[in-house]
């Protein structure tokens, strides 16, 4: 590839070729032409480099997995840099602490259903004594304890679980939303931080040709209006420059809410935009979805709620028991005659059952019960179809980053690159205006922006559908294919 930093190191080493100075020394020490012959030697490097490596870019096109396969070895620090954000997500965000306490909740409300009614106890007090044989009674006690029908008790246990359950999964798919924020985000800091790259280099190098331009205007090699289209370049790739600079601090507050960091925190830039190429088939995906999504699992445990409340729904046609214990305060009988039995208090077992009279009330619950049933399993369904299509979609977006990525690393830069070398060849030939070289830069620094932008691309879809399968997907390559950007703060 066309390196543009070659061209701004070589100036220092020029001197030290002795067909330059002679060249120099027979244009008579010019400054003006000094410019311009060592501008062209620099194209002959470029263009001599770019003769040199077509037929090695004849061999290095291939499909973009065997390019992948090369690169296991790659550094794993982009990787490594999100797994610990994704740790700190998972253990500060406050929507997933809020959903984690509404599952803890909902568990501690089985032992709740699951127990039986508490014991009543009774007493009454007798305003006036009643008077009997054993002597006059002053005062009623009872203890009564309620058993529901045969089995209420664990229907209402399962409903209860079956609600902590459906809670539980609402749980996992906060979290897998959260994760996927914080992954789009993080690709798209990483998109960041090579673009502001590639836009610096294309300044400096702008920057070298528009000296170079102003040079040849003073000598008359070139008419005035390429110095302006020159600095006209220059001044939007600057002005691309700011804003991709400026965009930094909205990522970086989108990851830091993620992480319930303050959202001026300063993040470092990512080492690279990782590349995802994911080992399971479409129809692996397709066959997971509906086993591993948390939304699917949500409906699947609400089917299961309502139908346990269906059941108990027709329990409550049968009665509950209750089984009481009963003593009356008693004071020994007065009176001449001594009574056998006198002041002892007499011990009273009861047992009563509720009626279930109102066959009405007990039917319209049987039929709530049915329709959150049905309501479950529509929901089910519903939610199928959309995740499916939606998975779909996401697996289009990814095949089309894939493409892209295959497209721009073995065709595209390549080809522009060497488009560049032959219009630098050009362009010292005299045949080629400084314009033509600017927009030959213009289209490698698109396809290279394009490039990175696909593989962000590619990151992020792989981001969603982990978010739709409900887990992460095997990769077979988790690496870089650019170099680290390594760029220095201003």
């Amino acid at each position: 590839m066309f390196n543009f930093k070659d061209i701004l190191s070589a100036e220092g080493n020029l001197n030290q070729e002795s067909v330059m100075e002679n060249r120099i020394v027979s244009c008579g020490k010019s400054p003006v032409f000094l410019v311009i012959i060592f501008f062209q030697f620099f194209l002959f490097l470029g263009v001599a480099w770019a003769e040199n490596s077509t037929t090695g870019q004849q061999n290095d096109i291939s499909s973009s997995e065997t390019v992948f396969e090369n690169q296991r070895d790659v550094d794993h620090e982009a990787l490594t840099v999100l797994s610990e954000y994704l740790t700190q997500a998972a253990l500060k965000n406050p929507e997933l602490e809020a959903a984690f306490y509404r599952w803890k909740a909902a568990l501690e409300k089985v032992p709740q259903v699951k127990a039986l009614p508490d014991p009543r106890f009774t007493f009454g007090y007798f305003i006036r004594s009643i008077e009997t044989r054993t002597g006059p009674q002053r005062a009623r006690f009872g203890i009564a304890q309620t058993f529901p029908w045969f089995g209420k008790l664990d229907l209402k246990g399962d409903v209860a679980m079956q609600e902590a359950n459906a809670i539980k999964a609402q749980y996992d798919a906060i979290k897998l939303k959260i994760f996927n924020a914080v992954k789009n985000a993080f690709y798209e800091y990483a998109y960041l931080a090579k673009a502001v790259e590639i836009s610096r280099e294309n300044i400096a190098l702008l920057s070298y040709l528009e000296s170079v331009v102003r040079v040849r205007y003073s000598a008359g090699a070139t008419p005035y209006s390429d110095v302006i289209k020159t600095q006209v370049r220059l001044g939007k790739l600057e002005d691309r420059l700011k804003t991709l600079e400026d965009f930094r601090k909205p990522i970086m507050a989108r990851l830091n809410a993620a992480m319930n960091n303050p959202v001026d925190s300063e993040l470092p830039w990512p080492a690279d935009v990782p590349v995802m190429l994911i080992s399971l088939t479409d129809k692996e995906l397709f066959e997971q979805l509906p086993e591993n999504n948390p939304l699917v699992k949500r409906y699947e445990y609400l089917e299961a709620k309502a139908k346990a409340g269906t059941e108990l729904a027709r329990k409550e046609f049968f009665p509950n028991f209750t089984l009481g214990l009963q003593t009356i305060a008693t004071d020994p009988a007065e009176g001449p005659m001594m009574i056998e039995d006198s002041g002892e208090d007499p011990v009273i077992a009861s047992v009563s059952i509720n009626i279930p009279l109102w066959w009405n009330k007990r039917q319209a619950a049987v039929r709530e019960a049915q329709a959150k049933r049905l309501s479950a399993v529509k929901g089910n369904e519903a939610i199928r179809q959309r995740l499916l299509s939606d998975m779909q979609l996401a697996l289009y977006k990814y095949r089309d980053a894939q493409r892209k990525i295959d497209l721009y690393h073995n065709t595209l830069i390549p080809k522009a690159d060497q488009s560049l070398g032959v219009t630098l060849e050009a362009f010292q030939a005299g045949t080629r205006s400084s314009l033509d070289l600017i927009d030959a830069e213009k289209t490698l620094l698109e396809f290279e922006l394009s490039y990175i932008r696909a593989l962000a691309d590619q990151a992020q879809r792989v981001a969603e559908l982990e978010m739709l399968l409900g887990k992460e997907i095997p990769c077979k390559i988790h690496g870089s294919l650019m170099p680290k950007p390594g760029i220095k703060e201003r």
